[in-house]
């Protein structure tokens, strides 16, 4: 996000239209990146804020976020427009550029539905957050300044921002939970993935004192209370619920995020597929088998798999000749897999049952 502070930004957002240097150079990243190794929903959003740049929805001080204009003037539409809207050229590069990268990690582990879900909600909740972050700030002020002056808390309190480098950081803190071990090169700087997303915070602003250290700050949060809060639960029972109205699905089935795929899709959960009759019976059978045979002797239980033989050869015969009636008869190669194994069984015990029958005449 970048700062507006008053009159003087009036200036900067009419300068917006010169030279597209910025924009030029978007192009070129797109190419160099390949339009086809960008995921649908990346490549979407990102042409929606490129959009919007060329034909914004509204005047960029009608379309900054602030806790006067939001709260006191109930301007909700801001929290929807600034997100969406840039100060210039180099603004909207720097922050699409780095949406690039990260939207075709996360939209390939996430999924193209939920990386959508999840864009719309950080969008949402990190103009909250700097709001309310706004608002703490105001409090500072009318108590005392902690940070003797180095921060100036009335400026903060007074800023209205605007751009996606709020949800950019809300992204970059998600990115890395995904890397725990990884680290990043912060302007050429070794750092760990866990406190690169604060690193980054703080020199951003100290080269560029117009970035919004708060709408930042509250994309970190966003992003944390994903990562490590009850946001990712929320928006799992929020998508189990709409889901379970649409499609009328089984119970227990919701979206998932984890794994090694990081495929994100319905799951279901203690859940077992319907089982026919003859297989539950079947499965009776083999647990009482195994139990009876304990006490007999070697004979016995050949006797026994022979008489089990028999059935199951004469349940096979009715199938077989319902499917004469038919006028077909399947092959090996046409069957089931319960099927074939029940024929690989008969013809097993075939040999078997031939040697017991000459004995016994």
């Amino acid at each position: 996000m970048s700062q507006h502070g008053g009159p003087p930004g009036r200036a900067v957002f009419s300068m917006q239209r010169g030279f597209q240097l910025g924009l030029l150079l978007l192009v070129v990243q797109l190419f160099q990146e390949g339009l086809g190794n960008i995921p649908a929903v990346t490549l979407a959003v990102l042409g929606f804020n490129v959009y919007l740049y060329m034909f914004p929805a509204a005047p960029l001080m009608k379309a900054c976020v602030s806790l006067q204009h939001v709260y006191k003037y109930k301007e909700w539409r801001r929290l929807f427009l600034s997100p969406l809207h840039h100060i210039d050229d180099w603004h909207l590069y720097y922050n699409m550029a780095s949406f690039i990268w990260k939207g075709i990690r996360l939209e390939r582990r996430l999924g193209a539905a939920w990386f959508l879900y999840l864009l719309s909600v950080f969008s949402l909740l990190t103009g909250l957050v700097y709001l309310l972050l706004q608002a703490l700030m105001i409090k500072l002020v009318e108590v005392s300044d902690p940070l003797g002056g180095f921060v100036d808390l009335l400026s903060h309190g007074s800023e209205c921002a605007v751009g996606f480098s709020g949800v950019l950081f809300a992204l970059k803190v998600v990115s890395n939970h995904y890397n725990p071990g990884g680290v990043t090169y912060v302007l050429n700087m070794r750092v760990s993935n866990r406190f690169a997303s604060w690193v980054e915070l703080v020199l951003i602003y100290l080269i560029n004192p117009g970035t919004s250290l708060i709408g930042h700050l509250a994309g970190i949060l966003v992003g944390l209370l994903y990562t490590a809060g009850p946001l990712k639960t929320i928006m799992e029972t929020c998508a189990e619920f709409v889901s379970s109205d649409v499609n009328n699905p089984q119970p227990g089935s919701y979206y998932s995020s984890s794994g090694t795929t990081g495929y994100r899709g319905t799951r279901r959960e203690n859940s077992e597929e319907p089982r026919h009759a003859e297989d539950s019976t079947r499965d009776h059978t083999s647990d009482y088998t195994e139990s009876y045979i304990a006490g007999l002797t070697e004979e016995e239980q050949l006797e026994l798999a022979i008489r089990e033989s028999l059935n199951e050869r004469g349940q096979t015969r009715q199938r077989e000749t319902a499917s004469h009636r038919h006028g077909f008869q399947p092959s090996d190669e046409e069957v089931s897999p319960e099927e074939l194994l029940r024929r690989r069984r008969l013809r097993r015990f075939e040999p078997g049952l031939s040697s017991q029958r000459r004995r016994r005449l």
